[in-house]
């Protein structure tokens, strides 16, 4: 008989400590009108240096010594590359075509203003966040990482939120969701440059990952796709979508994320990009018979990375520098997609309450905001303290919209889709994947 090593046994005790904690506090959070994600960090926040480590004993690293902590990163990365890659297959690139005016507007505006005030931001915090694991941060990439950062809006979040406040209807659902659906393809492009600029050493570097990304891209598209397109229809018509189908996406999930490695960027760049290359012309039944397992591994996997997040966080070790530092980082976040969003939002003739509402769905952050500042504290752009702040104004700009979200229910305050100056400009459900989400997100765990 075989046994468990001390340190596996040690890893799956944690699991099972963080799952029930995580399930506990999700009925909670949700009663207070807040997502899963919101609950899961806050576990991982406790769990960590900022709650439990206030105790005598060490008890953060009795119950999650290195090891283990480096054990549930492995096994979190899973359920991250899933996610990622459903995220890239349920982007439609064509919506950059299709949007009109008022959703290429809006996803524009509720980047490029935060992008901009963020960069000013982190012009000034990078003097006390000059190097990162003992190794210096450029200026510049922190800068543009910080922008980035500032600029996300967490898709599968926001289109949750606003299925479960039953806006889907209305002129504002529509909008909030298309904007981001595109947002997220022009942030995730920017991510990518900006992660180029973090791994390259030189100019010749920079030449190397730039030139592989670029075959890696084209290897996607001219190879990998068409491949697949005829794998997953030979395998549909046999009845083996499970038996082969399965296997061969999520194994060239895993080996485009190696890719991505090999090449010097983040797993996650090679696991959407592989989401971007899958085929679209299959048959919806095809579709949802492969991204509904993904879905579900994905969801019970993702906690581990929520909670593996919040035992990274210390928010005991900022003082009050730290604290003034992120009051700072969250006013700047807030006020750039508000204030980005809630412009053009009047100027296509929406009212103040809508464009408010609007505004604060597009300030959600969540999961895809996490995942961008892992990845900066595993490029080294960020230092702990850093990675701190932004943690806690993701958690919090994501909690802002289930307070000012009216409840279901309750009277409706936004218009209807048909109503308004900029609804004829809103996608229709059905135009899209993205839109479509609205009323079935990607991975509803967060």
């Amino acid at each position: 008989m075989t046994h468990a090593t001390p340190a596996i046994a040690q890893t799956i005790a944690a699991l099972s400590i963080i799952l029930v904690l995580g399930a506990l506090l999700r009925p909670v959070m949700q009663r207070l009108r807040q997502p899963a994600v919101t609950a899961e960090i806050l576990v991982g926040i406790a769990l960590g240096p900022s709650l439990l480590g206030l105790l005598p004993g060490d008890l953060p690293g009795l119950l999650f010594p290195d090891e283990t902590r480096a054990a549930l990163t492995a096994i979190a990365q899973v359920g991250i590359l899933l996610f990622m890659f459903l995220i890239g297959w349920d982007i439609d690139l064509g919506r950059l075509r299709r949007s009109g005016g008022t959703v290429a507007a809006l996803s524009v505006a509720s980047i490029a203003v935060p992008f901009a005030t963020g960069g000013l931001l982190a012009l000034w915090l990078h003097g006390s966040h000059s190097s990162a694991g003992g190794q210096p941060v450029d200026r510049t990439t922190f800068v543009l990482f910080v922008g980035t950062a500032m600029a996300i809006t967490a898709f599968p979040v926001l289109a949750r939120i606003v299925s479960d406040n039953r806006l889907g209807g209305t002129t504002v659902g529509f909008l909030a969701v298309a904007a981001a659906a595109v947002g997220d393809i022009l942030a995730w492009c920017m991510l990518v440059a900006v992660s180029v600029m973090a791994v390259s050493g030189g100019y010749s570097q920079l030449l190397s990952v730039a030139g592989w990304s670029a075959v890696a891209v084209l290897v996607l598209a001219l190879v990998v796709r068409p491949v697949l397109r005829r794998v997953l229809e030979r395998a549909a018509r046999a009845g083996r979508l499970t038996t082969v189908g399965l296997p061969v996406v999520a194994a060239g999930v895993f080996a485009a994320a190696w890719t991505a490695q090999w090449i010097g960027l983040e797993t996650i760049f090679g696991a959407f990009a592989f989401g971007l290359a899958m085929p679209r012309t299959v048959r919806p039944a095809v579709k949802e018979a492969l991204e509904v397992p993904f879905q579900h591994v994905s969801g019970l996997l993702l906690p581990v990375f929520f909670i593996a997040t919040g035992l990274t966080v210390d928010v005991a070790g900022l003082g009050g520098a730290g604290l003034a530092e992120f009051l700072a980082v969250l006013a700047v976040a807030c006020a750039g997609k508000l204030a980005g969003t809630m412009a053009v939002a009047r100027a296509r003739g929406l009212g103040w309450r809508d464009s408010t509402v609007l505004g604060f769905l597009m300030n959600t952050r969540g999961l895809t905001e996490l995942i961008i500042l892992n990845a900066g504290l595993s490029m080294g752009i960020l230092d702990t303290r850093m990675f701190t702040m932004m943690v806690c104004m993701a958690v919090v700009t994501t909690g802002m919209a289930g307070l000012v979200l009216p409840r279901p229910g309750t009277r409706r305050t936004t218009t209807p889709a048909s109503a308004g100056e900029g609804s004829p400009d809103v996608p229709v459900p059905g135009a899209g994947t993205s839109a479509r989400q609205g009323a079935k997100p990607v991975a509803t765990p967060q």
